[in-house]
């Protein structure tokens, strides 16, 4: 049992953990959306570990400082068919079942299903949406709801209007319905009371709450009111109620700090808009993003700043990076290396986790960083634990071949012979 380091291994771990990484943003950035998270999650993490295992495997090819020279001449072979079995397939798989627990309502969070559109109506809106592109954003956003959805429609000024109380949209009746009572909203010339319409809005939220499911708005202004924050969104707070906001042509920044720090305090997103005819992807994008949380991305909605949720993804990460270890282990077939990698991969899945959870913040670049940083964590850390965990390599048999029944060398997962003295190990 001896301690090594192999650094051309580590070099050829790091470039495989940037190569991995670069496929994974492919896949966030084409099938987000389109395909399940738990597929791409599992394949994100599972194409990871084949990066690291091939640029492991060349890189002990050409220097075989951990499993010896033995290995080189003889069971090279084993490992390359071994190569996608013990990386892509086993993390694909153990990375999936991990983000379907994430996934997993815990902790006191709720499935969102209820959706409240809480639209400002004042006179401004006359000049900062003459089209009136706020109502047809909210009318396509209506078309695009999944049938278990209910969707409530407010407007305000100097009061608030329920122009539709929460309905379930899960027919195109029920849609016109609730697109029809959008087109009968009326022109005002009123103010901006954003604080009655968070306080008017909650209270139907609680006159309709059905319980066992979440809440969330989406709030659209284009003006600066006064709004007595710790009153207005104790109840957001306390029910977990996060309030996205939309900030349209606003000209005054204390309109946008408001909006800013309504959506912060609830856990929600803000939006700053600039032409009303982008209001359409706006909604879209908020709706997307519902409750929405994987291993890898940063968690929207009730869940955004749930303790609950931080362990999970920090222990999902651990497990990973044990299993990218035991991957390698396997891969190389010697157990003494997947106990060290095995180790190491706690470690750095450890340290991985944590760069995720404090780094992911939804702006697109820093999480882009974030990823990179937790990837070549993930593939260089463990490469390192040979050096500090004793492993031993393959021995090359005496008689220059294996005899017949012999599968691998001493550190094999196949076994080894009783006597290796006779047996030439």
């Amino acid at each position: 049992m001896q301690r090594k380091f192999n650094l051309l291994l580590t070099l050829f771990s790091l470039i495989g953990g940037v190569i991995g990484f670069a496929i994974g943003e492919w896949l966030l950035a084409e099938l987000g959306g389109r395909w399940p998270n738990l597929l791409i999650i599992g394949l994100y993490f599972g194409i990871l570990a084949l990066s690291v295992g091939l640029s492991c495997l060349i890189a002990e090819m050409i220097l075989p400082r951990l499993n010896g020279a033995s290995w080189r001449q003889r069971y090279v072979g084993a490992s390359w068919k071994l190569l996608v079995p013990a990386t892509l397939v086993l993390l694909f798989v153990v990375s999936l079942a991990l983000e379907f627990v994430y996934e997993l309502n815990g902790g006191g969070v709720k499935q969102v299903k209820d959706i409240a559109m809480v639209i400002d109506s004042s006179g401004s809106m006359q000049q900062n949406d003459p089209k009136n592109d706020r109502y047809e954003a909210a009318k396509k956003l209506v078309d695009k709801m999944d049938g278990d959805k209910r969707v409530a429609v407010i407007t305000f000024s100097d009061g608030a209007n329920i122009v539709q109380p929460f309905v379930r949209v899960n027919d195109q009746a029920a849609r016109a319905n609730v697109k029809n009572a959008i087109e009968s909203i009326p022109t005002t010339d009123g103010g901006t009371n954003i604080g009655l319409a968070l306080t008017e809005t909650m209270k139907h939220i609680t006159d309709q709450s059905t319980g066992g499911q979440g809440t969330m708005v989406i709030l659209l202004s284009d003006g600066v009111s006064s709004v007595d924050m710790e009153s207005t969104l104790a109840e957001y707070k306390s029910r977990h109620v996060a309030v996205n906001t939309v900030g349209l042509n606003l000209v005054d920044s204390s309109g946008s700090n408001l909006l800013r720090t309504i959506a912060a305090q609830t856990g929600g997103s803000y939006s700053d808009v600039s032409n009303a005819g982008n209001l359409s992807f706006v909604f879209q994008q908020i709706y997307d993003n519902i409750g929405d949380r994987t291993l890898v991305t940063e968690r929207t909605g009730p869940a955004a700043d749930s303790t609950y949720y931080a362990i999970v993804r920090i222990a999902a990460l651990l497990i990973i990076g044990v299993a990218l270890g035991i991957a390698l282990g396997l891969m190389f077939d010697n157990r003494y290396l997947a106990r060290s990698f095995g180790i190491g991969g706690a470690v750095s899945g450890l340290l991985a986790g944590l760069i995720l959870e404090l780094g992911l913040s939804g702006h697109p670049y820093s999480d882009m960083l974030s990823r990179l940083s937790a990837d070549v964590v993930l593939a260089a850390v463990i490469t390192l634990f040979a050096w500090i965990v004793p492993v031993k390599e393959h021995h090359r048999a005496s008689g220059g071949r294996l005899r017949a029944g012999q599968t691998g060398g001493a550190g094999s997962f196949a076994g080894r012979p009783k006597d290796t003295r006779s047996k030439g190990f």
